[in-house]
């Protein structure tokens, strides 16, 4: 019989199965006032990933486009391996969002160093 574990980080509640998340909610912030919940649900296969190690973006003015790559070593293949589409202001808000988890990973486990790739051309 499997165990679901729950927790809660700040606004997000976690369900748990073994070693993968399987639902995530996200409360509203004012709960007192409107309670309702988003439940965001995983497929098996989307909960396993996928490798990128290279990430291109393009935008137009109503979207920005983010590729995520993986570029094999020793050979001139590159592989788009997911392609996100959205708006610019969902652009903005994962860029805060993602410089607030870097703040935090660096606290927690000292500076992440820059690939020296990132001064070379790749030849895209």
């Amino acid at each position: 019989m499997v165990r679901i574990k729950r927790f809660q980080k700040g606004k997000h509640i976690y369900k748990k199965w073994g070693k993968k998340f399987k639902e995530v909610t996200v409360m509203n912030e004012d709960k007192a006032q409107n309670k309702q919940q988003i439940q965001i649900k995983i497929d098996d296969d989307v909960a396993q990933g996928v490798y990128a190690n290279l990430a291109t973006i393009s935008h137009s003015q109503g979207e920005f486009t983010f590729d995520f790559i993986y570029l094999q070593p020793q050979a001139p293949k590159a592989k788009v391996r997911s392609r996100i589409v959205t708006s610019p202001s969902h652009a903005k808000r994962f860029l805060k969002a993602l410089q607030d988890n870097i703040a935090k990973f660096e606290a927690r486990f000292g500076a992440i160093k820059a690939s020296e790739l990132l001064d070379k051309k790749i030849g895209f």
